[in-house]
């Protein structure tokens, strides 16, 4: 298991990350989230044991990575760029990564690579932005790492080999009990793999929200009423996403089944409930069109 416990981190003397504490299972999928600039590269940066925080402590299986950095082993990290390995060849990286990770499983890494049509001989730097980013998933998943973290994985990938990367993720993390954090924008794709969404706002986690959880603890609505969307105002758990002429559609967080009733005794001439998305809470809670209503 990792752990972030009290994590704070200050880069140039601002606060990028302030008291984060969360869990990451074996078998899981986490997905980071947060608007841009909000700390989800540091923080991946943190969990791999690259950066040190400056209070707090990050764990696996118990195991403080500050004070026992042979830890990192059972880690692997893939960041948003890769551009420092553009002067290996394929082999090279095999060769390079072996030394480190001593199950590193040479078959399957190239079995993988002969699934997505990857060439095995040729130089890093040829690769396109998307070829790059399935070689190094698929270099994760052979190191044998228990943790792997990765940073906006499926940028530059088509549909097609998203999808196929997608489900290799998913198979591997089930089938090797891997913990995997991914953090990106790609909020539908995240929604489909993730167990957990870990949302950051500001320095801090906003939210830890368990995916099939999620309908439960929101509801989303568009309601409609003849004189207007005035009856909303001073609901403090109702987050307007968005007004188009006399229909709002909301969500709804906390209070549900009162809020419902409260909502239904207005006599709305709409009220239809939608299905709500890690993208609606996201929207609701860290900003873009949402607005809180007093």
């Amino acid at each position: 298991m990792l752990t972030v416990r009290n994590v704070t981190k200050q880069i140039d003397d601002k606060t990028i990350l302030e008291q984060i504490s969360f869990d990451i299972q074996p078998g899981t999928i986490t997905g980071l989230v947060g608007r841009n600039g909000v700390g989800k590269s540091t923080l991946l940066r943190l969990m791999a044991g690259i950066i040190d925080p400056d209070e707090g402590e990050i764990l696996i299986n118990g195991v403080n990575l500050t004070q026992q950095p042979l830890a990192k082993k059972s880690m692997f990290y893939v960041p948003d760029t890769i551009v420092m390995f553009n002067g290996y060849s394929v082999k090279e990286l095999v060769e390079f990564h072996r030394r480190i990770y001593e199950d590193f499983d040479l078959g399957l890494f190239y079995d993988w690579l002969d699934r997505f049509n990857l060439p095995a001989n040729r130089p890093v730097r040829s690769f396109s932005k998307g070829m790059k980013a399935l070689l190094f998933i698929i270099l994760a998943l052979s190191t044998g790492a228990k943790v792997i973290l990765l940073d906006e994985p499926t940028n530059g990938l088509d549909i097609i080999i998203k999808k196929q990367m997608m489900q290799l993720l998913i198979e591997e993390v089930s089938e090797r009990q891997i913990s995997l954090v991914i953090s990106s924008h790609h909020l539908l794709e995240l929604e489909k793999m993730a167990d957990v969404i870990v949302m950051l706002r500001d320095t801090r986690i906003d939210s830890v929200i368990r995916v099939e959880e999620l309908r439960q603890k929101y509801k989303k609505l568009q309601l409609a009423f003849s004189d207007g969307s005035s009856i909303l105002k001073g609901m403090e758990n109702i987050q307007v996403l968005t007004e188009i002429g006399r229909v709002t559609t909301l969500l709804i967080k906390d209070n549900i089944a009162q809020t419902l009733q409260t909502l239904e005794s207005t006599n709305p001439i709409l009220m239809e409930e939608l299905p709500v998305t890690i993208e609606d809470v996201f929207i609701g809670t860290l900003g873009g069109d949402a607005q809180y209503v007093s």
